[in-house]
């Protein structure tokens, strides 16, 4: 199928019906709001009957519409600004939805991403973690939450982590600067992807380092650049970014990470543990009759 949805309809347009036509210039010219639509949705927005956006879909070459629905999603999800993904959003749920609509699409996402992410790939990433010199995070804007939590406890498994701070270009390629073939980034970006990452990671590869990507897609443009991809499904059902699939995939690698390294994980835990007590870091479980 070709990477170029809207090009393809622009192909077969002068062998489409006049309904399927409708439906064509519909797609092209509001594309954003068509691909959260129903097939029968937009079928009345055009005026045709749902059986005939079905023989559209398989006009263009899919197996039904969910195939051609989820092909324009994916050729669009990188394009769509903050307004264009509200009103998106908005085709797609009732305001009486929302919870159930978020909740169930997050719990699909994480099941997408069991069934299509590679076990031979991760058990790589977990080796190569763990016997990286240094580890370097990157994660920019909403995906600075999942580069954070990320650094939080392989910090505290492994010997040299660095998070990379990134208010300015120059700040984020002077903090690489030394990054080599003995060391990994590990880079996180979702659509919009975000350019700083993506020239971070061809920058540590140029150095010799191994780059792993943590993605929503093979073709982000991030993978291009890595040379490891874990890939967890991100598709938005708001204007908000779903990061439930991807926090998922990083709490089994940090996981992971923590029992390759058992007994060392357990010494240090044993100390923070002292050290949180005598410090008074997190609040002791209130004594029985105390006020």
């Amino acid at each position: 199928m070709s990477a170029d949805i809207l090009a393809l309809i622009e192909e077969k347009m002068e062998h489409f019906s006049k309904g399927q036509k409708r439906i064509a210039r519909y797609m092209t010219e509001y594309y954003n709001k068509a691909a959260y639509m129903t097939a029968a949705k937009l079928g009345r927005e055009v005026g045709v009957s749902e059986s005939t956006v079905v023989r559209f879909a398989t006009e263009l070459g899919f197996e039904g519409y969910p195939q051609l629905q989820k092909s324009l999603q994916a050729h669009i999800r990188n394009k769509l600004t903050a307004l264009q993904r509200m009103e998106a959003a908005d085709e797609g749920m009732e305001p009486v939805d929302v919870l159930q609509k978020v909740l169930l699409s997050d719990v699909d996402k994480i099941k997408k991403t069991l069934e299509e992410t590679s076990r031979e790939e991760f058990r790589q990433v977990v080796e190569l973690l763990g016997k990286a010199k240094r580890v370097y995070i990157i994660g920019i804007r909403s995906a600075y939450a999942l580069a954070s939590f990320l650094y939080f406890y392989t910090n505290l498994i492994l010997d040299d982590v660095k998070l990379v701070q990134t208010n300015t270009a120059s700040e984020m390629f002077e903090q690489v600067l030394k990054i080599d073939e003995q060391d990994v980034l590990m880079a996180l970006s979702f659509p919009r992807y975000s350019q700083r990452t993506i020239k971070a990671a061809r920058y540590a590869k140029q150095q010799g380092a191994t780059v792993v990507a943590i993605t929503d897609s093979s073709a982000s443009p991030l993978c291009a650049a890595a040379d490891h991809s874990l890939l967890a499904q991100s598709d938005m059902a708001s204007f908000v970014d779903s990061l439930v699939a991807p926090m998922s995939l990083i709490n089994a690698l940090i996981a992971a990470v923590g029992m390759r390294k058992k007994e060392e994980v357990a010494g240090t835990f044993a100390k923070l543990e002292s050290i949180w007590d005598e410090f008074s870091v997190y609040e002791k479980e209130a004594e029985h009759g105390a006020v």
